[in-house]
């Protein structure tokens, strides 16, 4: 397929109403309100397509921006590639869900990560962070600096609640990911969450809910339990 083709699929079967919740979640114009089912759709018809998804991308149509990320190939993505994604990721749909999970697959993932969780821009911020989630999530301890990991749950209590709205989210979300998937790091985790308490984060007047850390390892945990019976 080409670039013009899936655009014109994209727009085809665009909805106004998911349009409107997209809004209010943060989107903007260029975008069509198409549902994540019918883009996994088209990736299982287009499979990998790196250079299309590159096109796609550079669109800067939501839609098609989500797309890309499904059908890329993250081993062929470059250290240049990656920031263009993730400078270009203008709402929490890209940053969080697209440019998180390539990243993640990329040998170049960790060290991404790393360099956008410094970042004054809050969408580059939480597209590290949950890179990194990922990584942890995907990888364990395989994937990561421990002693870097370590020193970033320890900070993290001191600066969350001052931090951008989404950055607060998937700082959350590292929290989470850790005390999930790196058994040391159980008890320092604990001490985290119970000094960060309750994150407050603005979800666009949605019912969406920032989750409680200890509740939600609790819960992967106990997922992880019963699928290993």
């Amino acid at each position: 397929m080409t670039s013009e083709e899936v655009i014109a699929g994209l727009k085809a079967n665009g909805n106004e109403q998911t349009k409107k919740i997209f809004f209010r979640h943060g989107a903007r114009e260029p975008y069509f309100g198409v549902l994540t089912e019918y883009l996994k759709k088209l990736q299982k018809k287009i499979k990998k397509d790196h250079s299309l998804a590159m096109q796609l991308y550079d669109t800067g149509i939501s839609d098609a921006m989500y797309l890309a990320g499904l059908i890329c190939d993250p081993f062929e993505m470059s250290k240049k590639d990656l920031n263009d994604w993730a400078e270009k990721a203008y709402w929490y749909m890209i940053s969080e869900y697209t440019v998180p999970p390539v990243a993640a697959e990329s040998p170049l993932g960790y060290e991404m990560a790393m360099d956008w969780i410094k970042s004054e821009k809050e969408m580059v911020a939480s597209a590290g962070w949950g890179t990194l989630s990922l990584i942890i999530a995907k990888k364990g301890t395989a994937g990561i600096k421990t002693d870097e990991i370590r020193s970033l749950l320890k900070k993290i209590p001191s600066c969350i609640h001052s931090s951008q709205n989404r950055v607060r989210y998937t700082m959350n979300g590292f929290i989470i990911a850790s005390g999930a998937y790196i058994p040391e790091f159980e008890e320092l985790v604990r001490e985290t969450a119970l000094q960060v308490g309750k994150v407050h984060v603005d979800m666009g007047g949605t019912a969406c809910k920032v989750p409680d850390a200890l509740t939600y390892i609790a819960k992967v945990k106990d997922r992880k339990s019963k699928i290993k019976k």
